[in-house]
């Protein structure tokens, strides 16, 4: 079993299989203020997305109530806007299979059969956002077949791991040592759901930390579908060389090119590079020996 000294373990979540999606319609609750730790015995209760001092409390049913005595019992919580929608509107895209050369993805209440030459991911994404069929998410997926077609990979770091699809990926492609971190807690919750429900507990190490923490331990691959600000210091931080081979996504037109500008300046050689339309850019670069 992997083991990280330094790592937040959140809460192991259960690993029921479902045979739906989480829910039909959702009751979220927007908060100004954060918990320490998620709020226990409340009913109907899916999950609590914080960033940035904003905590959103996702629920299967309305909780009004429920949601009024948390803040009262809690400090710093300040109740500000609450919204129904359906869950395929929260995650913006149709939860269905599909396949990559060497993959076959599919939420866990619509598995697809069995194939020899795909290995088999089954995802979970609750309300985390990150169910594969995005074009980064894709072509991240497609990157990582070639890293692995292009060299043996013993080790690799998922920045940034939201519903822990790509470091899955890399796990079931063969690399016995993947270490998935997100900043956020819920998304750390929902990671280590799909790494239970894939079986690859003794590869797959998920922990709740930022991407500076991480960068000073080398990696045979680094994996990062994330926000440009973060991209920016992660490129420009001391262990981003130590990295051997690395994949940038998450990137628009402007954003990539000043990111491709920044790399051009270092020892790496780009391997290959997707433009989606010219609108998504997703990067895969080796070190240079």
């Amino acid at each position: 079993m992997l083991r990280h000294p330094d790592a937040h373990m959140p809460v192991l979540p259960d690993v029921t299989p479902q045979t739906s999606t989480p829910c039909d319609t959702l009751f979220i609750y927007y908060l100004e203020g954060s918990l320490k730790n998620d709020p226990s015995g409340l009913t109907d209760f899916i999950g609590n997305w914080q960033e940035d001092g904003f905590t959103f409390l996702f629920f299967s049913s309305p909780a009004m109530d429920q949601v009024q005595r948390l803040i009262s019992a809690s400090s710093g919580l300040i109740f500000i806007d609450h919204y129904q929608m359906s869950y395929q509107d929260w995650v913006g895209e149709k939860l269905a299979p599909f396949h990559t050369h060497l993959l076959s993805v599919s939420p866990s209440w619509e598995p697809l059969p069995l194939e020899p030459s795909r290995k088999q991911i089954l995802l979970d994404p609750g309300v985390v956002f990150g169910a594969g069929r995005h074009p980064t998410t894709r072509n991240c997926l497609e990157a990582i077949e070639c890293a692995y077609q292009f060299q043996p990979v013993a080790s690799a770091l998922d920045i940034g791991t939201g519903t822990g699809i790509l470091a899955i990926a890399a796990a079931r492609l063969g690399c016995p040592c993947v270490l998935a971190v997100d900043i956020n807690r819920l998304a750390v919750q929902t990671t280590l759901r799909n790494i239970r429900l894939n079986h690859l507990e003794n590869n797959i190490l998920a922990i709740q930390s930022s991407a500076d923490d991480c960068m000073h331990r080398p990696f045979d691959l680094l994996i990062a579908n994330i926000h440009y600000d973060v991209m920016k210091r992660l490129v420009r931080s001391d262990g981003f060389l130590k990295q051997r081979m690395c994949i940038l996504s998450g990137l628009l037109r402007s954003e990539a090119a000043d990111i491709e500008s920044s790399l051009k300046r270092l020892p790496l050689t780009l391997m290959r590079k997707w433009d989606q339309d010219g609108i998504w850019f997703t990067y895969w670069y080796a070190r240079k020996q």
